[in-house]
């Protein structure tokens, strides 16, 4: 049992890479108040553990239903992804009234779900490799030890990765309000090539194009 679920974690890590993703929340929550870039985090991490764990009970049986493939999954995420980093690039805002989204987010009062759920916790953290990779974990287990174990490893991984994200705050005080903007612009860029890189895996995936590296 414990060397299954040590399997699972270090599979987990190296797949959800929190450390990887401290950039794309930084420029995601540039704006935002220390207190609300606290909750997002937390939520962002709490719904990507809340998916993978539904994925290991169910994500084997819900693809098959919904006649659904990892490539498809993969290629949707890119898309979503490519979207968000235009408007880092752009610094677009959804509101023209910046004073009033300014003050709401100065006293933490808006929504941490922004950006929380969508890219954050899907798919930077609980994206097409890991919900797969829970699925065949749980498909591998041989008794209830071992499927208890995959979701130890699951939770270990959300924790993680919540500590992880709380380093961004001392990150954005040393950088300062232009930094933020001007790496968050670059960040953008990054994020534009993580999300055409998912759509490439996506398309080799399903055998449409050749394997690119």
């Amino acid at each position: 049992m414990f060397d299954f679920t040590l399997t699972a974690l270090v599979s987990l890590l190296f797949l959800v890479d929190p450390p990887g993703t401290i950039p794309p929340f930084l420029a995601l929550t540039a704006r935002y108040a220390p207190r609300k870039r606290r909750r997002t985090a937390l939520v962002a991490c709490v719904a990507a553990t809340a998916i993978m764990t539904a994925f290991a009970l169910v994500g084997t049986w819900l693809f098959a239903k919904l006649g659904l493939s990892l490539p498809a999954f993969q290629i949707a995420g890119g898309l979503i992804l490519f979207l968000v980093a235009l408007d880092m690039i752009r610094e677009k805002t959804e509101s023209g009234d910046d004073a009033a989204v300014e003050g709401a987010e100065a006293d933490g009062s808006a929504d941490a779900g922004d950006v929380a759920i969508t890219p954050l916790a899907v798919p930077l953290l609980a994206g097409p490799a890991a919900l797969s990779t829970v699925a065949v974990l749980m498909s591998r287990a041989t008794n209830v030890f071992e499927s208890a174990g995959v979701f130890v490893a699951i939770g270990l991984t959300g924790l993680t990765a919540y500590a992880t994200l709380r380093l961004a705050d001392p990150i954005q005080r040393r950088l300062g309000v232009t930094g933020i903007h001007v790496v968050g612009r670059v960040l953008g860029l990054v994020l534009a090539g993580i999300a055409v890189q998912f759509v490439l895996d996506g398309l080799a995936a399903a055998k449409i194009i050749p394997p690119v590296n």
